[in-house]
């Protein structure tokens, strides 16, 4: 496998070719996996099983990598539930299948899957393929250890400490602490665990019977994931105190300090301030220097959920954004999103150094977490962790990192800005495309108005039909297969897109194709 970078410029086909005569499948012989079953064995050997691998992996690079990233390729292959269960033939049953038929099933899967890496896929914020990120998950899948102790995981302990160190200091801090997380959510979740931790110690001991009534301040457009926490951790939905945002969906600072006393006038303990860096929707930036102005006086822990924005500090044009994030206590970033490391990458930061995160979530298993180690034990990160298991998320981080620096990563960045000018300045061009604000980042917000509602802004049924014009164009290009993109209402707004600009396989030419597609889709309604 050492000459496997050269064809990563060569391509896949190449690849495919030196991998195909590799001595893996050369010394098997013929191949078993066309051939007759030994059915008695229900397990491959090493051999038989590296060749189906070997055999698999070409499936996957042709119709996950190839086809998947092809513009003359569709995004996906809709069908209907029951037409899709019934080709998947998704029954487990008794008896164990062929390896070409297992291989068809590989086919099967990556064929009527949604391809994320195709540069029309806009519909989240996630999207294209970095291949060094790939082969950093292909490895971790491969060594499939637990990130728990340094015993089982020694390269893995020593590597996520070193990453989550780069990204505090992106962030600003010197020193602090960090683990990675299964995803944006629970990152958000830890933030609020281990704030309530410093404020009610004792709630880990006696429970929720030793606090008082909690309260919680975000935005009207921050993620739901602070509903769930609140839920989870037994706060309660109705004790999240809602702060008004602007016309761009920031946060207005002024009203969480009115929002603030008046959760102290019915009552409640104010604890935690969730900013949000890069807004699932607008993609909006809460101005973080006045709330942690707020945050100081009031004596409350300030978080800042930058799972979407976070990947701004790279950029010494654009991490103005983020101006006064040092002064947060933590901070969520998921990699996985702009930063393309792949599903799932998701870092909670933290300021302090007092081992607050360990304190709140440890049980000192003595059978993982014994004391008397032949190596420091404080290498053994698991405790911090409110799982036992853990999967390896820093690899492939850390492997694109080094594949393309900090400096490529600033460039990713900007790029994806640039981008979206341009898309920006393509619907100002075109009649019936009427975005909704400025963006302040990658997600570019408007609506299509048909030729039918055009200029009727005042009748009483436009938001009505307006409202019904996304679902439409939606339906029809994903069961046509050329794109995909998101659509909601907010607010009192009705329906409208939201497009995700940052995929690196993307083009000019996919956005002009874009705005055409959705004339084409939607000009008769």
């Amino acid at each position: 496998m050492s000459h496997l970078p050269r064809f990563w410029n060569l391509g896949w086909s190449s690849f495919l070719d030196w991998w195909s005569n590799q001595s893996v499948v050369s010394e098997l012989g013929p191949s078993p996996l066309y051939g007759q079953q030994n059915m008695k064995e229900p397990f491959l050997d090493n051999s038989e099983g590296q060749l189906f691998l070997t055999e698999a992996f070409k499936v996957i690079i042709e119709e996950v990598l190839c086809k998947g990233t092809d513009v003359k390729e569709k995004v996906c292959e809709w069908r209907e539930p029951e037409e899709l269960a019934a080709l998947l033939d998704l029954e487990l049953r008794e008896n164990g299948e062929p390896q070409h038929q297992l291989l068809q099933r590989i086919r099967d899967v990556a064929k009527y899957s949604v391809k994320t890496n195709h540069p029309r896929f806009f519909n989240q914020l996630f999207a294209g393929v970095d291949y060094h990120a790939l082969t950093g998950r292909f490895l971790t899948e491969a060594l499939n250890t637990s990130q728990y102790t340094y015993e089982v995981a020694p390269v893995f302990v020593l590597m996520e400490d070193e990453v989550l160190s780069k990204l505090r200091s992106l962030v600003g801090w010197a020193e602090g602490d960090g683990i990675f997380c299964p995803g944006g959510t629970m990152s958000n979740m830890y933030a609020m665990n281990v704030a309530r931790y410093r404020a009610f110690p004792e709630v880990k001991l006696k429970g929720l019977w030793s606090l008082p009534r909690l309260a919680v301040f975000t935005s009207q457009q921050s993620h739901y994931s602070v509903m769930k926490a609140a839920a989870f951790q037994g706060i309660g939905t109705e004790n999240v105190f809602k702060v008004k945002v602007d016309d761009r969906g920031c946060m207005i600072p002024e009203d969480l300090g009115e929002t603030i006393e008046l959760a102290k006038s019915q009552g409640a303990v104010p604890f935690f301030v969730h900013a949000t860096s890069g807004t699932t929707v607008q993609g909006a930036f809460d101005p973080l220097e006045p709330i942690a102005d707020i945050c100081d006086r009031q004596g409350l822990w300030m978080h800042v959920d930058a799972a979407w924005g976070g990947s701004v500090l790279f950029s010494k044009e654009h991490k103005h954004l983020m101006r006064g994030v040092e002064r947060a206590d933590s901070v969520t970033w998921n990699p996985h999103k702009m930063m393309l490391t792949g599903l799932q990458c998701s870092a909670i930061l933290l300021k302090d150094t007092t081992h607050l995160l360990k304190h709140c979530h440890s049980a000192d298993a003595t059978y993982l977490f014994q004391q008397d180690k032949f190596y420091d034990s404080s290498l053994d990160t698991g405790d911090k962790s409110i799982q036992c298991g853990r999967k390896v998320d820093c690899l492939k981080l850390w492997l694109m990192w080094k594949a393309v620096g900090s400096k490529g990563l600033e460039e990713r960045v900007d790029r994806a800005f640039a981008h979206t000018r341009y898309l920006v300045e393509e619907m100002k061009k075109r009649e019936g495309f009427e975005l909704i604000g400025k963006p302040l980042f990658v997600n570019v917000c408007f609506w299509f108005i048909p030729p039918s509602l055009r200029g009727k802004e005042n009748s009483p049924d436009y938001n009505d039909r307006l409202s019904k014009v996304a679902p439409v164009i939606k339906e029809r290009m994903m069961k046509q297969g050329t794109m995909m993109l998101g659509y909601q209402p907010q607010g009192g707004r009705v329906n409208f897109f939201r497009m995700i600009v940052i995929s690196p396989q993307l083009s000019h030419q996919d956005m002009t194709f874009c705005l055409n597609e959705i004339e084409r889709l939607g000009n008769d309604l």
